[in-house]
């Protein structure tokens, strides 16, 4: 182990630990007790120490003392946790055995440059008849002029606030900015989304925000929200395990289950915030009366490339089309390639170029041919295009067929977003 005597070695902050992470090539951040010189992870390097230290069985990343196993392991980190009522496994997911669906997915550097053009022929004959470019929608709204022109905003910080504005913008030309409202933010991040849409409906009362998102975020802007008038609740879940109605029953009630001598309203009402934690609400109080109601849907879509088959809403779709779990497995990976423009600027025209969500370490088949002899980095951006819209249109499809007037259009810039089209559904149906 290197120390302060090393050569080329600093020596480390005496309030850290004095470990050196030969990986990091620098001493360990931990902060250490009192007169000691090691953080618990590496207190073994303590030459006094006859403690002996093992790894975790729950998560091998780190480590625990032998004799104190039993205890670490009732407050790992990594251990399984009580599922919170509104967890309900794989409620979201379709169904595991999917008829057509492929056991394995096969790269497309695994795929002949003959089996890529049959596949390009199938995805050229399938958005025959589609819209191919959308109605640009670019807007702004009035609750980010002030955040949009302060100076100290970087340009990432602008492109940012630009989206949002955006996306204010169009909720409010669709009617989805008003009082008596639940906003659910799926994939949530930070919340900065559900931030601007609160400063917007300020002076609105009735206003609820769900936040949805499936790892734990830093600095997230909800929680500067928890002392205000503002109902802000988030969950950390997968979307795939979330059971929608009774995540909404822990934020706040319907009809028919009233509280507090609250009188019965009508039946598509969502009344008081519930200020419970999810633990304390009785058995009774964890079912919603009847389904949630979707007033509308905007949704700025992006990652087409993590997308699933047996998870994709626009199966009917795909095979109206002739087309399966196979030609969905290769369209989703070939949808990388619509981002490849952004670093025209750094290649020459016969470069491949790789996305920065690209899936794909190499575009060489296996005959021995490389894509970039067949396609230029300008076709390669415009099928990834034609894949994007397929599978996007397979969700305007789903929704149209549940009863919404959905649409697809360009909120932002490419120049700001790659990622720019938003898609939209309102109801046809009386709520």
């Amino acid at each position: 182990m290197a120390d302060a005597t090393t050569p080329g070695v600093s020596a480390p902050h005496p309030e850290r630990c004095a470990f050196y992470v030969e990986r990091k090539k620098r001493f360990c951040k931990m902060q250490v007790g009192s007169g000691r010189r090691f953080c618990g992870e590496h207190a073994h390097a303590e030459k006094e120490s006859k403690k002996r230290r093992i790894s975790c069985p729950l998560d091998p990343k780190h480590t625990v003392f032998e004799d104190l196993l039993e205890k670490h392991l009732k407050k790992c980190n990594s251990r399984e946790k009580p599922r919170p009522v509104y967890y309900a496994q794989d409620i979201n997911a379709g169904p595991a055995c999917d008829e057509g669906s492929s056991s394995c997915e096969v790269p497309l550097t695994d795929r002949s440059n003959t089996e890529l053009d049959l596949l390009l022929k199938k995805l050229r004959s399938a958005v025959k008849g589609l819209k191919l470019e959308h109605q640009d929608s670019i807007q702004s709204h009035p609750s980010l002029i002030e955040a949009l022109n302060d100076p100290n905003n970087g340009d990432f910080a602008c492109k940012h606030l630009k989206q949002q504005a955006s996306l204010l913008g169009n909720m409010e030309a669709l009617n989805l900015l008003g009082p008596n409202q639940c906003f659910v933010e799926f994939g949530a991040g930070k919340g900065k989304l559900s931030h601007w849409i609160h400063v917007a409906l300020k002076a609105n009362d009735n206003i609820h925000f769900l936040l949805v998102e499936r790892s734990s975020s830093r600095f997230k802007v909800d929680g500067k929200h928890q002392s205000t008038d503002a109902k802000f609740q988030r969950l950390q879940v997968d979307i795939r395990h979330l059971d929608l109605n009774l995540a909404l029953r822990c934020l706040l009630e319907r009809s028919g289950k009233t509280h507090h001598g609250m009188d019965d309203q009508p039946p598509r009402k969502m009344c008081k915030f519930l200020p419970l934690p999810i633990e304390d609400l009785e058995p009774d109080d964890r079912a919603l009366n009847g389904e949630v109601k979707v007033s509308g849907i905007a949704i700025a879509l992006c990652c087409h490339h993590r997308c699933d088959w047996r998870h994709y809403v626009g199966k009917e779709f795909f095979r109206e089309r002739g087309l399966g779990a196979s030609e969905f497995d290769a369209f989703q990976r070939m949808s990388s390639w619509a981002t490849c423009g952004i670093r025209k600027a750094k290649e020459s025209p016969m470069q491949p170029c790789q996305s920065d969500h690209t899936t794909e370490k190499s575009t060489k088949g296996e005959d021995g041919n490389s894509l970039k002899e067949i396609l230029s980095i300008e076709d390669r951006e415009h099928i990834g295009s034609l894949c994007k819209l397929l599978i996007d249109q397979g969700r305007v499809h789903f929704l149209e067929q549940k009863g919404y007037k959905s649409s697809l259009r360009y909120y932002t810039s490419k120049d700001v977003s790659l990622e720019n089209v938003l898609l939209t559904a309102l109801p046809t149906f009386p709520l």
